[in-house]
């Protein structure tokens, strides 16, 4: 019984209050001058689906050395693939011919068809790091597949 006059008490002052704020003149004081800013940086909820782009925070991934490197490790099962920051992680597999087996993360980080585009991190079983000419000739593996993959496209 206590409760319900307690409620009843509580929306009663919340009503009592709601409508006497209805009452109140108008602040002179202009508290915001664009109702659709956001945060103070112009945008508004609209922008989101516009098509205005900084090019400073697109990533652009480069096709080719992104398809060639696919190709090229196809032997690893996929894990992870994120093909708008350029990033895929494989698991562990052996390659034809080889007796050990190597996991890799490649990292397309530019447009260009570059070496400098091209991240990869090569790994043994058990953690262990691959030789540096290993890693040397899975990378121009990729490069190498990348450069045949753009002159055909542009034979098209």
């Amino acid at each position: 019984m206590a409760f319900t006059r307690v409620t009843r008490l509580a929306l009663a002052l919340s009503t009592a209050s709601l409508l006497s704020a209805c009452s109140l003149p108008p602040s002179a004081e202009i508290v915001d001058d664009d109702p659709n800013q956001i945060g103070g940086t112009g945008e508004s909820i609209w922008d989101i689906f516009g098509n205005a782009r900084d090019p400073n925070v697109t990533i652009e991934v480069n096709k080719y050395i992104w398809n060639a490197a696919l190709e090229v490790l196809n032997f690893l099962p996929i894990q992870e693939v994120d093909p708008f920051s350029g990033v895929f992680i494989t698991g562990y597999g052996v390659p034809p011919g080889g007796s050990q087996s190597y996991r890799a993360a490649v990292f397309v980080q530019d447009p260009a068809l570059d070496a400098r585009s091209l991240v990869v991190a090569l790994q043994r079983s058990g953690g262990r790091p691959v030789s540096a000419e290993t890693q040397r000739a899975v990378e121009d593996a990729i490069l190498s597949r990348a450069r045949q993959l753009r002159i055909s496209d542009s034979n098209l």
